[in-house]
């Protein structure tokens, strides 16, 4: 056996330590210094939150003290009219424009060469983390590309999707079911839509946003030894508006204000639009002769606050957490909700009350306790991600515009105008400060939102703003990708032994089965309240 050489030895440890270092370094240089992000998503919140300052604000003490540490967007806007097309392209980073994804959220289907946030996440070196609603998951389509892991309160959500499937047979229903005045007598197939009641509070754990809220607590009480992105969608406030008495006893029914109304508001809208419009206002006009508007805000605002407890969880755990100094807070929903303005009731439009939504950043690199009414989009968040992070550049070209110099300094930000798609391709707003532009396959909208704030007035046959509708319409690109492929829309609902699946056929080809979820909450007896006015119509407020 041959005697070793120490000075050999040495000399060859040294120089595979230099070969691990310059192998490592990039590596290590990508992942140390970097800053972990939270990413938070809820599901059709407003602008109903009090650090905006609504009239109609809920009580969200959580949500207010993350926008006291960091930077609140007043005039931020939704990627998409609703869940899908929103979400899609806020993963993407990228407009339905471009990728098809108009009514459908499988950008990663058609498109298989973009890659997500989580993508870019993960080639960065970060662990990546998702849970709960951060994508409208239709059947089968939660885009599951490198993720580290993607928690599913029911494993089944993978395959059935959203919506049913978000309130299993474990969730807590009230009792009756349906409980609202609404859907009273009703039988429930295929979705739920303005539906509210209490349910006990000693049920609060065994709801499906409590337990999305608890993973994220645990993963944030994790060890890390790279640096990680957690996002976490909570479903609330999304219909049905179910969660514990406790909030729905925040609020007195009686002393909440109506959203301003207008009965012609309709009147100058573009015929097909108006027509479509009307349909949806016999919704609102339900629910005024049920005298049920102020009830139905009522389960709105309750289950804001109660989605702003679970957001509070998550940012106590933050702040215990080892990660508290060195992690990017990121909260917003993917569109807005109307609650009878403009008759509406429900997302789905190019007005203000869909596209407006919370928007906060909080953490390393943002400023503290600043409002900004500077306009954003939500497809800003890809590339500002991107830069306060430093991740490679993704495959596909993203469409938004990095606002960390804006997170930075919000007061030197300068005001521009956003892109909103609609549901068809050549079909869009524009929005800025100053105004909204929209456009429709036979007419258009313009709004001057200084004058005009709830866009009552429509200005687009003037002929003195027709300079406004060009410059506005410049934003818009000049070719619109054809509209991708819908997925699951020819479907059955199949309901057995208390559970239900989708199952690809012709499309509701046999009559849908009847959804009646198992008792698992006794009844509970409001709190008592004044007695309703008469007419729902002398209480919209004239602003």
């Amino acid at each position: 056996m041959t005697r070793s050489n120490p000075f050999l030895q040495q000399t060859l440890g040294f120089l595979v330590s230099i070969v691990y270092l310059v192998v490592s370094a990039p590596t290590q240089a990508a992942t140390s210094d970097r800053p972990n992000v939270l990413f938070i998503a809820v599901d059709d919140m407003n602008d109903w939150i009090g650090c905006l300052g609504s009239p109609n604000a809920a009580l969200t003490p959580n949500i207010d003290r993350l926008a006291a540490r960091g930077v609140n967007f007043s005039n931020a806007h939704t990627a998409g009219v609703y869940c899908a097309p929103s979400r899609a392209a806020i993963f993407s980073g990228q407009f339905a424009s471009t990728t098809g994804c108009y009514q459908s959220s499988t950008y990663f289907v058609e498109h298989p060469q973009i890659e997500s946030l989580q993508t870019s996440f993960t080639k960065a070196g970060y662990a990546t983390f998702g849970g709960g609603k951060l994508f409208h998951h239709s059947a089968g389509n939660i885009d599951t590309r490198n993720w580290t892991e993607f928690f599913l309160r029911n494993p089944g959500q993978r395959h059935a999707g959203w919506p049913m499937d978000s309130w299993s047979r474990e969730t807590p229903f009230p009792y009756p079911f349906p409980a609202s005045s609404y859907n009273a007598g009703q039988e429930i197939s295929g979705g739920l839509f303005l539906e509210w009641a209490p349910i006990p509070n000693d049920q609060e754990e065994n709801l499906a946003d409590t337990q999305r809220a608890n993973w994220a607590v645990k993963q944030l009480q994790k060890k890390h030894d790279q640096p990680f992105f957690i996002g976490v969608g909570f479903y609330a406030p999304h219909y049905p508006n179910y969660c514990p008495q406790k909030y729905f006893d925040l609020y007195e029914t009686d002393k909440i204000k109506l959203p301003p109304f207008k009965k012609d508001d309709l009147a100058d809208l573009p015929a097909n639009i108006q027509k479509v419009r009307t349909n949806r206002a016999r919704v609102h006009e339900k629910l005024e002769s049920l005298e049920a508007v102020d009830d139905a805000i009522h389960g709105y605002l309750a289950c804001i606050s109660y989605a702003d407890a679970m957001i509070g969880r998550v940012l106590d755990a933050l702040e215990a957490s080892p990660h508290a100094d060195n992690t990017l807070v990121v909260l917003w929903s993917d569109h807005g909700y109307h609650h009878g303005e403009k008759g509406q009731w429900g997302k789905h439009t190019l007005w203000e009350r869909t596209s407006n939504v919370p928007f906060i950043w909080a953490g390393p690199g943002v400023a503290k306790g600043k409002r900004t009414d500077v306009t954003v989009s939500l497809i800003d968040m890809y590339p500002t991600l991107a830069e306060m992070c430093r991740l490679p550049k993704p495959n596909q070209l993203l469409e938004g515009t990095s606002l960390a110099s804006t997170l930075a300094k919000p007061s030197e930000a300068q005001d521009r105008t956003v892109f909103l798609p609609y549901l068809q391709p050549g079909e869009y707003a524009a929005i800025n400060c100053d105004w909204r532009y929209i456009r429709y396959a036979d007419g258009e909208e313009l709004y001057d939102l200084k004058a005009d704030p709830h866009e009552w007035y429509n200005l687009a046959d003037q002929p003195q703003h027709a300079a406004v509708k060009t410059k506005l319409a410049a934003i818009a690109p000049k070719q619109f990708a054809p509209q991708a492929q819908k997925f699951n829309v020819k479907r059955d609902l199949v309901v057995k032994d208390g559970r239900f699946e989708w199952k690809y056929r012709k499309g509701n080809t046999t009559p849908t089965p009847t959804y009646k979820p198992p008792v698992t909450s006794k009844p509970v007896t409001p709190k008592p309240t004044q007695p309703k006015e008469k007419s729902h119509n002398t209480r919209h407020l004239k602003r």
